[in-house]
């Protein structure tokens, strides 16, 4: 593979990574939940309605999954509206 190959497949890669944590972010703002890219839109930063730290999403294995170290779970982004549901449950505190 030649460098702009490399350099397209790897573009490529991050635009779809992006596009990952969109559709989870929109998802969580349907629900009411406050998310926004962070990190060079490589992580979404869950804010929680009331006080206390915010969780912190990113992807994992390939961007098969999202990963949320503070809940300690993995969710497959094939089915952001699932992994919504749960990051919505555990901000609230419910």
């Amino acid at each position: 593979m030649t460098s702009s190959a490399a350099e397209l497949a790897a573009d490529v890669m991050r635009w779809d990574a992006e596009r990952k944590l969109e559709r989870l972010r929109d998802r969580l703002a349907a629900l009411g939940i406050n998310a926004e890219l962070r990190d060079n839109n490589s992580a979404l930063m869950v804010h929680r309605p009331k006080d206390g730290l915010p969780l912190h999403v990113v992807l994992k294995f390939r961007a098969a999954y999202y990963v949320c170290q503070e809940a300690d779970e993995r969710y497959p982004t094939n089915d952001p509206e699932a992994a919504a549901e749960v990051l919505a449950y555990h901000v609230r505190g419910r």
